[in-house]
């Protein structure tokens, strides 16, 4: 079986800071799932890095700087967060992006708008649906990227990891860090 996404990056793009969990939740279910491809899963609640950090002590502390109205403070917490996770943007190879419509997520629509520009793959799941995701989007993601559930999406990558034939949408592209000499299909 071929394993064209192990050693790859995905990114998890989701509100955060008005989510009841902290967006906790669906990014926790689907890493193992991820991991176990061998792909490796930047979650920007678990920074692989010393900056930008939101924990649930950082998370109250900036809302205890924001409404005490020390705002230059907070606003140097959360560009040195905005900063961070456009770095994992940066060095991603594609993103799960999970969007509830009841929740404003304003950092992921600019991640999105930015993997878009590069062409990465953006694999995305509304908690509505696939039919109530924003019109905007359809003219960003090709539909076959989008998905009622996250089962659609996982099946989906397990596709894209294995099967010999895929359509690769004009946003894949596989790199082999095993073998140089080798080609991945």
């Amino acid at each position: 079986m071929l394993n064209r996404l192990k050693n790859h990056i995905c990114y998890q793009i989701g509100a955060i800071d008005r989510c009841p969990d902290s967006g906790k939740t669906w990014r926790n279910e689907i890493t193992p799932f991820l991991e176990n491809m061998g792909i490796i899963v930047f979650n920007p609640l678990k920074k692989p890095m010393t900056i930008g950090l939101e924990d649930d002590d950082n998370r109250s502390t900036r809302q205890k700087l924001k409404q005490s109205g020390k705002f230059d403070e907070f606003s140097k917490i959360m560009k040195s967060i905005r900063h961070a996770d456009l770095r994992m943007v940066d060095k991603c190879d594609f993103v799960i992006c999970y969007i509830d419509l009841d929740i404003f997520a304003f950092g992921t629509i600019e991640e999105m708008t930015i993997c878009n520009k590069t062409k990465k793959p953006i694999l995305m799941v509304c908690r509505q649906g696939k039919l109530a995701i924003p019109d905007w989007a359809w003219a960003m993601i090709p539909h076959q990227m989008m998905f009622d559930t996250m089962h659609e999406l996982l099946e989906y990558v397990r596709h894209i990891n294995g099967s010999p034939e895929i359509n690769d949408l004009g946003r894949w592209i596989f790199f082999n860090y095993d073998n140089k000499n080798e080609t991945l299909v």
